[in-house]
């Protein structure tokens, strides 16, 4: 199932999310490979990184969630010489503490990328991330000093830690971006017992997994209803009737992360099972997304 957003055709709504072996050419080219049909990178910024001390992350004996504290670790721009070998369609992931930063950035990947994603989420890297996310205004800032300075579709990624998600989406829409992504790992954190020490090095963290899907649809469902920009969906997608769900919900796109730890063929059985849900449905892509409000409004009605 090929599908346009914003002007630019994935293969399939499924793809891979960011800083899930986004590190390197040949590893987003293994994802395509596997049947994503499209690729987010690692998130770069505009100085080297190495990121928080480890342990940075940790996945729960139950495998219901997974957590981590990476710190936006990162090569700057030197990346380009990995997204240069990637051979599909390609979302550049970027962060910076300024709307200035974020715009030298955007110039910089724009002849690389066919899409930009601008992350305003990361909750665990003080002055990026939630810290400019959670304000409306420097998400609009942010998000207008890109769109002014690329020709290529800008989507915002958001985080679920805000009091109103929708609020911050309007801001995103308000000044330019193509689509938004909802969401990134919620904030969180784990105690070992035994040492009463807290299991990652940094301490707090961001949760994904399972555990997190309920809190990413209901933010796409929430972004729906308030926006007219198309919605890209993440956050605890394993299976094909959780990548349906997020579009029932909203959203146009799904993107996979702590799912491909156990499975990097998750991608082809997604897209598979989406595509027969719609066979059976009779159901377009464009008749999948949303249908849940339809459905509410016709019941309500």
């Amino acid at each position: 199932m090929k599908v346009d957003v914003a002007g630019v055709e994935f293969d399939s709504p499924v793809l891979l999310a960011s800083g899930i072996l986004g590190s390197t050419g040949e590893s987003l080219n293994r994802v395509l490979r596997e049947g994503a049909g499209g690729v987010v990178t690692k998130s770069v910024g505009t100085e080297v990184r190495k990121g928080h001390p480890g342990p940075n992350v940790f996945a729960d004996d139950s495998g219901e969630y997974a957590l981590n504290a990476v710190g936006l670790s990162n090569p700057s721009k030197e990346f380009d010489d990995e997204v240069e070998k990637v051979e599909g369609t390609t979302v550049v992931s970027i962060f910076g503490g300024t709307a200035e930063e974020f715009a030298d950035l955007a110039s910089h990947f724009e002849e690389y990328a066919d899409c930009l994603e601008l992350n305003v989420s990361c909750p665990h890297a003080e002055g990026y991330g939630t810290d400019i996310g959670a304000d409306p205004d420097l998400t609009r800032d942010v998000t207008e000093a890109v769109v002014e300075t690329v020709d290529v579709p800008v989507w915002v990624k958001l985080t679920p830690n805000v009091t109103d998600i929708a609020e911050i989406g309007l801001s995103a829409e308000e000044a330019g971006a193509d689509a938004v992504v909802a969401i990134n790992t919620v904030g969180a954190m784990a105690i070992d017992t035994q040492t009463a020490y807290p299991i990652l090095g940094n301490g707090e963290g961001g949760m994904s997994g399972s555990a997190v899907k309920p809190i990413a649809v209901r933010s796409v469902y929430e972004l729906y209803e308030a926006l007219d920009i198309p919605i890209v969906g993440v956050g605890g997608v394993s299976s094909p009737d959780d990548a349906i769900e997020m579009m029932l919900a909203g959203a146009s796109l799904v993107e996979v992360g702590t799912a491909v730890k156990d499975d990097i063929g998750v991608f082809d059985e997604i897209s598979r099972g989406i595509d027969e849900y719609s066979d059976e449905k009779g159901w377009s892509h464009d008749e999948i997304v949303g249908k849940t409000h339809e459905v509410v409004k016709e019941a309500e009605e």
